[in-house]
């Protein structure tokens, strides 16, 4: 299983193909495509390459799926003895993307993920469909 470890806000994270993951607030629109260009490790099925501080040439592209909002973290300051309290809420901006592709020296695709795209189902065209052959049975 290829993997590769990624900078992104101060925070390293291990990713791999189609994983979905949660970093420090980008900012792109959703369904745009993020390029991480520091890429500390590259993992392959046969070699590693450990960059010095990163791997030169080595790409990591994530598609957006949305910016979101975390849970409420209260921040509560409280003197003792003198009759004073604070208090404050915080929600730290996300954003949610999935790795789509991992791309080691030269745009050498390492990994990628297989996206198949649903087909629209027609539901007049399957009921003609359904009658012909239900035509074709009875007869």
């Amino acid at each position: 299983m290829s993997f590769a470890i990624i900078e992104t806000g101060g925070k390293q994270y291990k990713v791999s193909a189609s994983k979905i993951l949660e970093v420090e607030k980008l900012n792109f629109k959703k369904g745009d495509i993020v390029k991480f260009k520091n890429v500390l490790l590259l993992n392959d099925n046969n070699k590693t390459e450990i960059g010095n501080p990163s791997v030169e040439g080595a790409s990591v592209e994530a598609k957006l799926l949305d910016n979101v909002k975390d849970s409420t973290i209260l921040v509560f300051h409280k003197r003792r003895r003198k009759n004073s309290r604070k208090k404050n809420g915080h929600r730290q901006l996300h954003s949610k993307i999935q790795i789509t592709k991992i791309l080691s020296k030269g745009g050498k695709i390492i990994d990628e993920v297989k996206i198949v795209e649903k087909k629209k189902r027609d539901f007049k065209e399957e009921k003609k469909q359904t009658k012909k052959l239900e035509k074709k049975s009875v007869k």
